[in-house]
Protein backbone atom coordinates (compact mmCIF):
# COMPACT_ATOMS: atom_id res chain seq x y z
CA UNK A 1 0.00 0.00 0.00
CA UNK A 2 1.49 3.31 -0.92
CA UNK A 3 1.63 5.63 1.54
CA UNK A 4 0.33 9.44 0.29
CA UNK A 5 2.96 12.42 1.30
CA UNK A 6 5.67 10.33 2.34
CA UNK A 7 9.30 10.60 1.17
CA UNK A 8 12.28 8.74 1.94
CA UNK A 9 14.67 10.72 4.52
CA UNK A 10 17.58 8.87 2.59
CA UNK A 11 17.18 8.64 -0.74
CA UNK A 12 14.04 11.00 -1.53
CA UNK A 13 11.86 9.14 -3.08
CA UNK A 14 8.21 8.93 -2.77
CA UNK A 15 7.52 4.91 -3.44
CA UNK A 16 7.11 4.11 0.34
CA UNK A 17 5.09 1.38 1.44
CA UNK A 18 3.12 -0.04 4.19
CA UNK A 19 4.58 -3.20 5.71
CA UNK A 20 3.36 -5.65 8.66
CA UNK A 21 6.08 -7.26 10.45
CA UNK A 22 4.00 -9.74 12.96
CA UNK A 23 1.62 -7.45 14.57
CA UNK A 24 3.34 -4.16 14.17
CA UNK A 25 2.55 -2.52 10.85
CA UNK A 26 5.74 -0.11 9.46
CA UNK A 27 6.67 2.33 6.37
CA UNK A 28 9.14 0.86 4.00
CA UNK A 29 10.95 2.67 1.46
CA UNK A 30 11.51 -0.48 -1.20
CA UNK A 31 13.96 1.97 -3.23
CA UNK A 32 16.49 1.75 -0.54
CA UNK A 33 14.43 -0.57 2.00
CA UNK A 34 15.24 1.69 4.76
CA UNK A 35 12.38 2.30 7.36
CA UNK A 36 10.26 6.05 7.24
CA UNK A 37 8.25 5.39 10.28
CA UNK A 38 7.39 2.62 13.04
CA UNK A 39 3.98 1.66 14.40
CA UNK A 40 3.10 1.93 18.16
CA UNK A 41 1.72 -0.77 20.43
CA UNK A 42 -0.45 1.62 22.57
CA UNK A 43 -2.19 4.65 21.45
CA UNK A 44 -3.04 8.32 22.78
CA UNK A 45 -6.70 8.83 24.41
CA UNK A 46 -7.66 10.85 21.94
CA UNK A 47 -7.03 7.99 19.33
CA UNK A 48 -9.58 4.82 19.15
CA UNK A 49 -9.14 2.26 21.23
CA UNK A 50 -9.14 -0.92 18.91
CA UNK A 51 -9.41 -3.28 21.86
CA UNK A 52 -10.06 -4.51 25.80
CA UNK A 53 -8.69 -6.72 28.12
CA UNK A 54 -9.82 -10.44 27.58
CA UNK A 55 -9.19 -13.43 29.80
CA UNK A 56 -7.66 -16.28 27.83
CA UNK A 57 -10.00 -18.98 29.21
CA UNK A 58 -12.58 -16.38 27.69
CA UNK A 59 -11.72 -15.78 24.63
CA UNK A 60 -10.86 -19.24 23.37
CA UNK A 61 -13.20 -21.56 25.72
CA UNK A 62 -16.67 -21.49 24.19
CA UNK A 63 -17.97 -23.86 27.18
CA UNK A 64 -16.83 -25.12 30.05
CA UNK A 65 -15.04 -28.26 29.61
CA UNK A 66 -15.86 -31.31 32.40
CA UNK A 67 -12.20 -32.23 34.17
CA UNK A 68 -10.83 -35.25 34.03
CA UNK A 69 -12.36 -37.46 37.59
CA UNK A 70 -15.41 -35.89 36.00
CA UNK A 71 -15.48 -37.63 33.00
CA UNK A 72 -14.24 -40.98 34.25
CA UNK A 73 -17.24 -40.67 37.42
CA UNK A 74 -19.25 -40.23 33.91
CA UNK A 75 -18.13 -43.39 32.62
CA UNK A 76 -18.01 -45.03 35.93
CA UNK A 77 -22.03 -44.54 35.82
CA UNK A 78 -22.78 -45.78 32.01
CA UNK A 79 -20.07 -49.39 33.52
CA UNK A 80 -22.19 -50.04 36.24
CA UNK A 81 -25.54 -48.96 34.64
CA UNK A 82 -24.89 -51.71 32.11
CA UNK A 83 -23.09 -53.98 34.58
CA UNK A 84 -26.36 -53.83 36.07
CA UNK A 85 -28.55 -54.19 32.81
CA UNK A 86 -30.54 -51.03 33.58
CA UNK A 87 -33.26 -49.62 30.92
CA UNK A 88 -32.32 -46.19 29.39
CA UNK A 89 -34.26 -43.98 31.73
CA UNK A 90 -32.12 -45.03 34.59
CA UNK A 91 -29.17 -43.99 33.10
CA UNK A 92 -29.74 -40.97 31.93
CA UNK A 93 -31.47 -39.91 35.03
CA UNK A 94 -28.06 -41.46 36.90
CA UNK A 95 -25.80 -39.35 34.66
CA UNK A 96 -27.71 -35.99 35.26
CA UNK A 97 -27.81 -36.67 38.96
CA UNK A 98 -23.83 -37.16 38.85
CA UNK A 99 -23.26 -34.11 37.05
CA UNK A 100 -25.86 -31.73 39.19
CA UNK A 101 -23.85 -32.94 42.01
CA UNK A 102 -20.20 -33.10 41.00
CA UNK A 103 -20.54 -29.33 40.15
CA UNK A 104 -22.82 -28.54 43.49
CA UNK A 105 -20.37 -26.51 46.32
CA UNK A 106 -21.11 -29.66 48.17
CA UNK A 107 -18.84 -31.66 46.16
CA UNK A 108 -15.90 -29.38 44.94
CA UNK A 109 -13.47 -29.77 48.10
CA UNK A 110 -14.01 -33.47 48.84
CA UNK A 111 -11.53 -36.27 49.04
CA UNK A 112 -11.41 -38.08 45.45
CA UNK A 113 -12.91 -41.65 46.91
CA UNK A 114 -15.95 -39.53 48.12
CA UNK A 115 -15.94 -38.26 44.55
CA UNK A 116 -15.19 -42.03 43.11
CA UNK A 117 -18.55 -43.03 45.45
CA UNK A 118 -20.45 -40.38 43.75
CA UNK A 119 -21.06 -41.99 40.61
CA UNK A 120 -22.24 -45.41 42.48
CA UNK A 121 -24.41 -43.76 44.65
CA UNK A 122 -26.54 -41.51 41.85
CA UNK A 123 -27.18 -45.15 40.24
CA UNK A 124 -28.47 -46.29 43.34
CA UNK A 125 -30.60 -42.66 43.90
CA UNK A 126 -31.49 -43.38 39.86
CA UNK A 127 -32.54 -46.87 40.55
CA UNK A 128 -35.16 -45.90 43.33
CA UNK A 129 -36.24 -42.78 41.91
CA UNK A 130 -37.28 -45.68 39.06
CA UNK A 131 -39.03 -48.28 41.29
CA UNK A 132 -35.49 -50.67 40.60
CA UNK A 133 -34.65 -53.13 43.23
CA UNK A 134 -31.14 -52.89 43.96
CA UNK A 135 -29.62 -52.30 47.04
CA UNK A 136 -27.06 -50.17 48.47
CA UNK A 137 -24.72 -53.73 49.36
CA UNK A 138 -25.13 -54.46 45.71
CA UNK A 139 -23.43 -51.42 44.67
CA UNK A 140 -20.97 -51.04 47.35
CA UNK A 141 -19.69 -54.38 45.89
CA UNK A 142 -19.47 -53.33 42.59
CA UNK A 143 -17.76 -50.13 43.24
CA UNK A 144 -15.34 -52.38 46.03
CA UNK A 145 -15.40 -49.56 48.45
CA UNK A 146 -16.93 -48.66 52.20
CA UNK A 147 -20.44 -49.20 53.02
CA UNK A 148 -20.55 -46.32 55.68
CA UNK A 149 -18.76 -44.16 53.49
CA UNK A 150 -21.83 -45.16 50.53
CA UNK A 151 -23.95 -43.87 53.09
CA UNK A 152 -22.21 -40.72 54.09
CA UNK A 153 -22.07 -40.13 50.74
CA UNK A 154 -25.66 -41.21 49.91
CA UNK A 155 -27.02 -38.64 52.38
CA UNK A 156 -25.17 -35.78 51.00
CA UNK A 157 -26.36 -36.39 47.42
CA UNK A 158 -30.18 -36.39 48.77
CA UNK A 159 -29.73 -33.04 50.74
CA UNK A 160 -27.47 -31.45 48.04
CA UNK A 161 -30.49 -32.13 45.56
CA UNK A 162 -33.05 -31.81 47.93
CA UNK A 163 -34.91 -35.36 46.90
CA UNK A 164 -36.90 -37.75 48.85
CA UNK A 165 -35.44 -41.17 48.11
CA UNK A 166 -37.87 -43.63 48.26
CA UNK A 167 -37.33 -46.84 49.93
CA UNK A 168 -37.07 -49.91 49.14
CA UNK A 169 -38.92 -53.14 50.57
CA UNK A 170 -37.45 -55.90 50.95
CA UNK A 171 -40.12 -57.98 49.44
CA UNK A 172 -39.49 -56.60 46.18
CA UNK A 173 -35.96 -57.85 46.70
CA UNK A 174 -36.47 -61.78 47.59
CA UNK A 175 -37.22 -62.49 43.96
CA UNK A 176 -34.19 -61.49 42.62
CA UNK A 177 -31.86 -62.51 45.66
CA UNK A 178 -33.57 -65.81 45.08
CA UNK A 179 -32.47 -66.00 41.31
CA UNK A 180 -28.52 -65.35 42.28
CA UNK A 181 -28.87 -69.18 43.90
CA UNK A 182 -27.61 -71.83 41.23
CA UNK A 183 -29.54 -74.55 41.96
CA UNK A 184 -30.32 -75.79 38.44
CA UNK A 185 -30.28 -79.29 37.54
CA UNK A 186 -26.91 -79.54 35.50
CA UNK A 187 -24.69 -78.50 38.60
CA UNK A 188 -26.89 -79.69 41.55
CA UNK A 189 -27.34 -83.23 42.00
CA UNK A 190 -31.48 -83.35 41.85
CA UNK A 191 -32.58 -84.33 45.17
CA UNK A 192 -31.42 -80.94 45.86
CA UNK A 193 -32.77 -79.19 42.84
CA UNK A 194 -35.25 -76.26 43.33
CA UNK A 195 -37.22 -73.78 41.02
CA UNK A 196 -36.39 -70.31 41.95
CA UNK A 197 -40.21 -69.67 42.11
CA UNK A 198 -41.37 -72.12 44.62
CA UNK A 199 -37.81 -70.81 46.46
CA UNK A 200 -38.96 -67.27 45.96
CA UNK A 201 -42.27 -67.44 47.42
CA UNK A 202 -41.64 -69.79 50.54
CA UNK A 203 -38.81 -67.73 51.77
CA UNK A 204 -40.82 -64.33 51.26
CA UNK A 205 -43.27 -66.27 53.70
CA UNK A 206 -40.18 -66.82 56.17
CA UNK A 207 -39.34 -62.92 55.76
CA UNK A 208 -43.05 -61.52 56.42
CA UNK A 209 -42.84 -64.24 59.54
CA UNK A 210 -39.40 -62.72 60.72
CA UNK A 211 -40.80 -59.16 60.43
CA UNK A 212 -44.01 -60.08 62.51
CA UNK A 213 -41.91 -61.61 65.39
CA UNK A 214 -39.20 -58.73 65.50
CA UNK A 215 -36.49 -60.45 63.97
CA UNK A 216 -35.98 -57.57 61.53
CA UNK A 217 -35.66 -55.25 63.54
CA UNK A 218 -32.27 -53.64 63.42
CA UNK A 219 -31.06 -55.92 61.46
CA UNK A 220 -28.78 -56.32 58.16
CA UNK A 221 -31.70 -57.55 55.81
CA UNK A 222 -28.87 -59.71 53.73
CA UNK A 223 -28.54 -62.38 56.41
CA UNK A 224 -32.27 -62.64 57.09
CA UNK A 225 -32.79 -63.54 53.36
CA UNK A 226 -29.65 -66.11 53.39
CA UNK A 227 -31.42 -67.46 56.47
CA UNK A 228 -35.15 -67.57 54.86
CA UNK A 229 -34.06 -69.39 51.44
CA UNK A 230 -32.46 -71.73 53.24
CA UNK A 231 -34.93 -72.53 55.31
CA UNK A 232 -37.47 -72.45 52.50
CA UNK A 233 -35.25 -74.84 50.37
CA UNK A 234 -35.13 -77.45 53.58
CA UNK A 235 -38.80 -76.89 54.23
CA UNK A 236 -39.84 -77.82 50.57
CA UNK A 237 -38.00 -81.02 50.64
CA UNK A 238 -37.12 -82.07 54.06
CA UNK A 239 -35.55 -84.99 52.76
CA UNK A 240 -32.89 -86.49 54.80
CA UNK A 241 -30.08 -85.72 52.63
CA UNK A 242 -30.94 -82.13 52.56
CA UNK A 243 -31.56 -82.20 56.67
CA UNK A 244 -28.34 -82.60 56.93
CA UNK A 245 -26.67 -80.38 54.60
CA UNK A 246 -25.48 -76.89 56.86
CA UNK A 247 -25.94 -73.28 55.88
CA UNK A 248 -22.16 -73.00 55.19
CA UNK A 249 -22.53 -76.20 52.58
CA UNK A 250 -26.14 -75.12 50.92
CA UNK A 251 -24.47 -71.82 50.48
CA UNK A 252 -21.06 -73.33 49.03
CA UNK A 253 -23.24 -75.48 46.53
CA UNK A 254 -25.33 -72.24 45.62
CA UNK A 255 -22.55 -70.83 45.02
CA UNK A 256 -23.30 -67.54 47.55
CA UNK A 257 -21.23 -65.73 50.00
CA UNK A 258 -22.74 -66.90 53.26
CA UNK A 259 -22.97 -63.65 55.52
CA UNK A 260 -21.51 -64.08 59.04
CA UNK A 261 -25.12 -63.02 61.30
CA UNK A 262 -26.69 -65.61 58.95
CA UNK A 263 -26.21 -68.68 60.98
CA UNK A 264 -27.40 -66.50 64.16
CA UNK A 265 -30.58 -65.73 61.72
CA UNK A 266 -31.28 -69.55 61.23
CA UNK A 267 -31.61 -70.40 64.70
CA UNK A 268 -33.70 -67.42 65.44
CA UNK A 269 -36.14 -68.61 62.78
CA UNK A 270 -36.12 -71.79 63.75
CA UNK A 271 -36.76 -71.04 67.59
CA UNK A 272 -40.16 -69.28 66.20
CA UNK A 273 -41.18 -71.94 63.97
CA UNK A 274 -40.53 -74.26 67.15
CA UNK A 275 -42.92 -72.08 68.88
CA UNK A 276 -45.55 -72.08 66.64
CA UNK A 277 -45.31 -75.41 65.61
CA UNK A 278 -45.84 -76.59 69.39
CA UNK A 279 -49.14 -74.67 68.79
CA UNK A 280 -50.76 -76.76 65.86
CA UNK A 281 -54.14 -78.99 67.16
CA UNK A 282 -51.94 -81.90 65.72
CA UNK A 283 -49.43 -81.17 68.08
CA UNK A 284 -51.15 -81.80 70.74
CA UNK A 285 -48.43 -79.52 73.11
CA UNK A 286 -45.52 -81.49 71.82
CA UNK A 287 -41.91 -80.32 72.19
CA UNK A 288 -41.03 -79.39 68.75
CA UNK A 289 -36.76 -79.66 67.80
CA UNK A 290 -35.20 -77.63 65.67
CA UNK A 291 -33.98 -80.34 63.76
CA UNK A 292 -37.56 -81.36 62.93
CA UNK A 293 -39.54 -78.35 62.58
CA UNK A 294 -38.66 -78.31 58.66
CA UNK A 295 -41.55 -80.39 57.55
CA UNK A 296 -43.98 -78.31 60.16
CA UNK A 297 -42.79 -74.68 58.09
CA UNK A 298 -45.19 -75.03 55.29
CA UNK A 299 -48.48 -75.86 58.22
CA UNK A 300 -46.69 -72.66 60.22
CA UNK A 301 -46.91 -70.03 57.89
CA UNK A 302 -50.52 -70.91 56.44
CA UNK A 303 -51.92 -70.29 59.81
CA UNK A 304 -49.44 -68.17 60.94
CA UNK A 305 -51.77 -65.61 62.09
CA UNK A 306 -53.69 -67.89 64.19
CA UNK A 307 -50.65 -69.64 65.66
CA UNK A 308 -49.06 -66.14 66.36
CA UNK A 309 -52.59 -65.27 68.93
CA UNK A 310 -52.10 -68.77 70.40
CA UNK A 311 -48.58 -68.58 71.06
CA UNK A 312 -49.01 -65.29 72.70
CA UNK A 313 -51.99 -66.26 74.28
CA UNK A 314 -50.56 -69.18 75.35
CA UNK A 315 -47.46 -67.48 77.25
CA UNK A 316 -49.67 -65.11 78.92
CA UNK A 317 -51.57 -68.12 80.53
CA UNK A 318 -47.79 -69.86 81.75
CA UNK A 319 -47.07 -66.42 83.54
CA UNK A 320 -50.83 -65.88 84.79
CA UNK A 321 -50.53 -69.44 86.50
CA UNK A 322 -47.24 -68.97 87.51
CA UNK A 323 -48.31 -65.66 89.80
CA UNK A 324 -51.62 -67.03 90.98
CA UNK A 325 -49.83 -70.24 92.11
CA UNK A 326 -46.40 -68.13 93.41
CA UNK A 327 -48.35 -65.32 94.86
CA UNK A 328 -51.58 -67.35 96.11
CA UNK A 329 -50.63 -71.07 96.41
CA UNK A 330 -53.75 -72.23 94.75
CA UNK A 331 -54.12 -75.47 93.35
CA UNK A 332 -55.10 -74.10 90.17
CA UNK A 333 -56.16 -77.72 88.94
CA UNK A 334 -58.43 -77.92 91.76
CA UNK A 335 -59.47 -74.43 91.90
CA UNK A 336 -63.07 -73.52 91.04
CA UNK A 337 -62.99 -71.16 87.76
CA UNK A 338 -64.33 -67.69 89.29
CA UNK A 339 -61.23 -67.61 91.29
CA UNK A 340 -59.01 -68.04 88.58
CA UNK A 341 -57.96 -65.28 86.03
CA UNK A 342 -59.72 -65.14 82.96
CA UNK A 343 -56.93 -66.25 80.73
CA UNK A 344 -56.79 -69.39 82.80
CA UNK A 345 -60.36 -70.46 82.23
CA UNK A 346 -61.15 -70.20 78.67
CA UNK A 347 -59.18 -69.93 75.20
CA UNK A 348 -58.91 -67.75 72.43
CA UNK A 349 -60.55 -67.69 69.53
CA UNK A 350 -58.94 -68.90 66.43
CA UNK A 351 -59.72 -70.05 62.89
CA UNK A 352 -57.67 -73.56 64.16
CA UNK A 353 -58.35 -73.62 67.87
CA UNK A 354 -60.06 -76.89 69.23
CA UNK A 355 -63.67 -76.94 70.43
CA UNK A 356 -64.04 -75.82 74.44
CA UNK A 357 -64.37 -79.06 76.52
CA UNK A 358 -68.25 -80.58 76.79
CA UNK A 359 -70.08 -78.68 79.98
CA UNK A 360 -67.75 -75.42 79.71
CA UNK A 361 -69.55 -72.32 78.43
CA UNK A 362 -67.75 -69.71 76.29
CA UNK A 363 -66.41 -67.33 78.51
CA UNK A 364 -64.83 -64.91 75.81
CA UNK A 365 -66.51 -64.35 72.62
CA UNK A 366 -65.46 -61.54 70.37
CA UNK A 367 -62.38 -60.82 72.27
CA UNK A 368 -59.88 -58.43 70.76
CA UNK A 369 -56.79 -59.95 68.73
CA UNK A 370 -53.35 -60.17 70.88
CA UNK A 371 -52.92 -58.02 73.52
CA UNK A 372 -56.51 -57.80 74.21
CA UNK A 373 -58.04 -56.35 77.93
CA UNK A 374 -59.82 -58.97 80.07
CA UNK A 375 -63.00 -57.15 80.85
CA UNK A 376 -65.24 -58.77 83.42
CA UNK A 377 -66.97 -61.67 81.29
CA UNK A 378 -70.36 -63.38 82.76
CA UNK A 379 -70.00 -67.17 82.93
CA UNK A 380 -72.87 -70.05 83.79
CA UNK A 381 -75.46 -68.71 85.88
CA UNK A 382 -74.19 -68.67 89.26
CA UNK A 383 -70.71 -67.75 88.79
CA UNK A 384 -69.26 -64.88 89.26
CA UNK A 385 -67.28 -62.08 87.39
CA UNK A 386 -63.66 -62.57 87.42
CA UNK A 387 -60.94 -60.00 86.24
CA UNK A 388 -57.34 -60.64 85.27
CA UNK A 389 -54.78 -57.60 85.27
CA UNK A 390 -51.80 -59.28 83.68
CA UNK A 391 -49.23 -56.22 83.47
CA UNK A 392 -46.47 -54.89 84.86
CA UNK A 393 -47.79 -54.27 88.30
CA UNK A 394 -49.05 -58.45 88.38
CA UNK A 395 -51.96 -57.37 90.09
CA UNK A 396 -55.17 -59.92 90.14
CA UNK A 397 -58.75 -59.27 91.13
CA UNK A 398 -60.15 -61.57 92.30
CA UNK A 399 -64.20 -62.77 92.51
CA UNK A 400 -64.44 -60.36 95.94
CA UNK A 401 -62.66 -57.80 94.43
CA UNK A 402 -59.71 -57.75 96.60
CA UNK A 403 -56.60 -56.71 94.72
CA UNK A 404 -54.02 -59.34 95.34
CA UNK A 405 -50.36 -57.82 95.00
CA UNK A 406 -47.23 -59.31 95.71
CA UNK A 407 -45.36 -55.56 96.59
CA UNK A 408 -48.16 -55.25 99.61
CA UNK A 409 -47.33 -58.06 101.21
CA UNK A 410 -43.33 -57.40 100.90
CA UNK A 411 -42.36 -59.87 98.05
CA UNK A 412 -40.80 -58.86 95.02
CA UNK A 413 -42.83 -58.46 92.02
CA UNK A 414 -42.73 -60.76 88.88
CA UNK A 415 -39.82 -59.30 86.62
CA UNK A 416 -38.41 -56.71 88.71
CA UNK A 417 -35.08 -58.80 88.98
CA UNK A 418 -35.13 -59.39 85.27
CA UNK A 419 -35.45 -57.54 82.09
CA UNK A 420 -39.57 -56.81 80.79
CA UNK A 421 -38.44 -58.98 77.50
CA UNK A 422 -38.01 -62.12 79.52
CA UNK A 423 -41.65 -61.88 80.19
CA UNK A 424 -42.90 -62.08 76.19
CA UNK A 425 -42.63 -64.27 73.98
CA UNK A 426 -41.98 -61.97 70.67
CA UNK A 427 -39.81 -58.70 71.56
CA UNK A 428 -37.19 -56.90 69.38
CA UNK A 429 -33.64 -58.19 69.72
CA UNK A 430 -32.39 -55.62 71.81
CA UNK A 431 -35.07 -56.37 74.90
CA UNK A 432 -34.20 -60.49 74.11
CA UNK A 433 -31.01 -59.53 74.91
CA UNK A 434 -30.45 -56.41 76.66
CA UNK A 435 -26.75 -55.66 76.76
CA UNK A 436 -27.09 -53.58 80.51
CA UNK A 437 -28.70 -55.40 83.33
CA UNK A 438 -30.91 -53.35 84.77
CA UNK A 439 -29.37 -51.67 88.18
CA UNK A 440 -31.55 -52.31 91.39
CA UNK A 441 -31.47 -49.17 93.19
CA UNK A 442 -29.62 -49.66 96.37
CA UNK A 443 -31.06 -48.11 99.63
CA UNK A 444 -28.90 -46.71 102.23
CA UNK A 445 -29.86 -46.60 106.07
CA UNK A 446 -32.49 -44.34 106.82
CA UNK A 447 -31.48 -41.51 109.06
CA UNK A 448 -33.94 -39.91 111.23
CA UNK A 449 -31.85 -37.32 113.45
CA UNK A 450 -33.17 -39.09 116.48
CA UNK A 451 -29.74 -41.89 116.33
CA UNK A 452 -28.09 -42.16 119.92
CA UNK A 453 -24.28 -40.77 118.94
CA UNK A 454 -21.60 -42.91 121.20
CA UNK A 455 -18.98 -41.23 123.24
CA UNK A 456 -15.98 -42.27 121.41
CA UNK A 457 -17.92 -40.17 118.14
CA UNK A 458 -18.32 -37.24 119.88
CA UNK A 459 -14.68 -36.99 121.00
CA UNK A 460 -13.40 -37.33 117.28
CA UNK A 461 -15.14 -34.22 117.02
CA UNK A 462 -13.64 -32.26 119.94
CA UNK A 463 -9.78 -30.76 119.56
CA UNK A 464 -7.06 -31.89 121.28
CA UNK A 465 -4.58 -29.59 123.68
CA UNK A 466 -2.15 -29.10 120.97
CA UNK A 467 -5.02 -28.46 118.26
CA UNK A 468 -6.28 -26.05 119.87
CA UNK A 469 -3.08 -24.12 120.68
CA UNK A 470 -1.72 -24.91 116.82
CA UNK A 471 -5.54 -23.07 115.86
CA UNK A 472 -4.77 -19.81 118.17
CA UNK A 473 -1.08 -19.50 116.32
CA UNK A 474 -2.97 -19.67 113.17
CA UNK A 475 -5.10 -17.15 114.22
CA UNK A 476 -3.05 -14.24 115.61
CA UNK A 477 -0.18 -15.06 112.41
CA UNK A 478 -3.28 -14.26 110.29
CA UNK A 479 -4.37 -11.22 111.95
CA UNK A 480 -1.05 -9.91 111.81
CA UNK A 481 -0.72 -10.05 108.18
CA UNK A 482 -3.53 -8.75 108.11
CA UNK A 483 -2.79 -5.26 109.77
Amino acid sequence: MMGSGRKCPDCGSSNVVEDDLYSQPQLVCTDCGSVVSEGQLTTTRSEEVQGTIVRYSQSTAVDKQPCRNQIKGLKRVRALCRILRLPPVIEETSESLFAQAYESTDFLHVSLPKKETLAGCCVLLGCRMQGWPVTMGTVTSLLDTDSCLMGTVYKMVVSTLKLESPHTNIMDLMEGHCREYHLSPPGVPEEFCESADRLASRASALVELASDTWLMTGRHPVPVMVASVYLAWLSLKPSPARLKLSLGRFCQMAKVAVPGPASKRVTELKEVLCRLGQELPWQKGAVVSPQKVAALVGDVLKHRISLLKRAIRSHEDALAMDSVSGTEGLDVANTPSSTLPLSLCTDGVAPICEDLPIGSSPCSEGQPDFHQSQLPTPHAEGCQTVQSVRDSEDVVVTATGSAKNPEARGEPARGSAEHWGKRHPFVPPCARNPSKKPRLAETGPEVTGDEEISDSEIEGYLRTPLEMREFAETQMKLQSDSY
